[in-house]
This record gives structure tokens, C-alpha cells and sequence, in this order.
């Protein structure tokens, strides 16, 4: 790749957290509560105003937690367009694997909170299909972890981790925080 397609493609991934961003920001003016300065591209704010999908969410979250990887890592432009389709790689195996997990487990709830006793035979089976789940998706992260370090050098690969629990720490508060803010005002004081 060219350092032109590589600056373009940083470029698209800036404006789409610009983008995916400001409409949401907006949405909050005129709110009582201000707020609260953040990162650029940070979805914090526009978290805090309520009214945003789990789908925006996570897709302004990826956007940043890219964006910050490439600084925090010091990825250079060789390295970027490799570690692009990697990164969002690791990031789709972990997404898939979530959502098939809650979807088991949503299951699993509603035969557990029934009127009816629960069918063991159908628990055995939601238990042996999340162990499925589990083991295939640590398998796919092994495999998209693998093809992150093929990119990074053992200083980058070590940043890497150190980064990702940060960021599992940040999305963290960010839900905490989009919760809070969606909760009704009697509910918050």
C-alpha cells in the first residue's frame, strides 16, 4: 500500500468516529446536564446523552479503541494495513461470540424461570452448546491474536495486551456510564 491509501484509510477511520459521534452529540443539546469533555472521538459524550443503539455503541467504541491502539502501539505505516483487518478480525470473533453466548443463555433463562419445571435433556443440551460456543471462540481468538502478532513486534504484542485490558476497562465504564444517563431522573438521586 501507498502512504496516500494509507493516510486515506486513516482518514476514513477518523470520520467515521466523527461521524458516528456527532449525530449523537447533538442529540443532547439543550439537555441540563453538560457534557463532559472527552477524548477526540472519544464516545463517551455522546454516550452520557442517552439515547444510543448497543449496535452505535459498539461501533463507535471499535472506531476508537482502533484509533488508540495505532497511537498507543506506535503502529507505522507499514504495519497499519495489516493490522487494520486483523484488529477488526479479533474484534468481530469476540462480538459473534458474545452474541451467540447470550442468545444460549437467554435460552437457558427462560426454561429455568418457566412455569414449568425445566426439560433436563434440553439444559444438557444448551450446556453443551455453550461450551461450544466458548471453546470455539477462544480457538478463533487464539488463531486472530496469532495473526495480530505476526504484524507487531514482541514490544507491540506486549502493549497490545496491557492495551486491550484498558480497554475492556473503558468500555466497561463507558456502559456504566451510558446506564446511569439513561435511567430516569427520580431513579438517579
Amino acid at each position: 500500500m501507498t502512504a496516500v491509501m494509507i493516510r486515506t484509510s486513516r482518514a476514513v477511520v477518523l470520520a467515521t468516529v466523527i461521524a458516528s459521534a456527532a449525530p449523537l452529540a447533538a442529540q443532547g443539546q439543550g439537555r441540563e446536564r453538560p457534557l463532559r469533555p472527552n477524548a477526540v472521538g472519544e464516545p463517551g459524550a455522546a454516550l452520557e446523552n442517552g439515547n444510543v443503539t448497543p449496535a452505535e455503541i459498539q461501533q463507535m467504541f471499535d472506531s476508537y479503541a482502533l484509533l488508540q491502539a495505532q497511537e498507543q502501539l506506535k503502529i507505522n505505516d507499514d504495519q497499519f494495513p495489516k493490522f487494520l483487518p486483523r484488529f477488526k478480525a479479533l474484534q468481530d470473533v469476540r462480538r459473534q461470540g458474545l452474541m451467540q453466548r447470550t442468545r444460549v443463555l437467554n435460552v437457558m433463562r427462560q426454561s429455568l424461570n418457566g412455569a414449568q419445571p425445566p426439560d433436563e435433556a434440553q439444559l444438557r443440551d444448551l450446556m453443551k452448546r455453550l461450551e461450544e460456543i466458548d471453546a470455539r471462540t477462544e480457538s478463533e481468538s487464539k488463531k486472530a491474536y496469532d495473526a495480530i502478532d505476526q504484524v507487531l513486534d514482541v514490544r507491540q504484542q506486549a502493549k497490545f495486551r496491557v492495551f486491550e485490558e484498558n480497554m475492556e476497562r473503558r468500555k466497561l465504564e463507558l456502559v456504566t456510564r451510558a446506564r446511569q444517563a439513561n435511567r430516569p431522573k427520580n431513579q438517579q438521586q
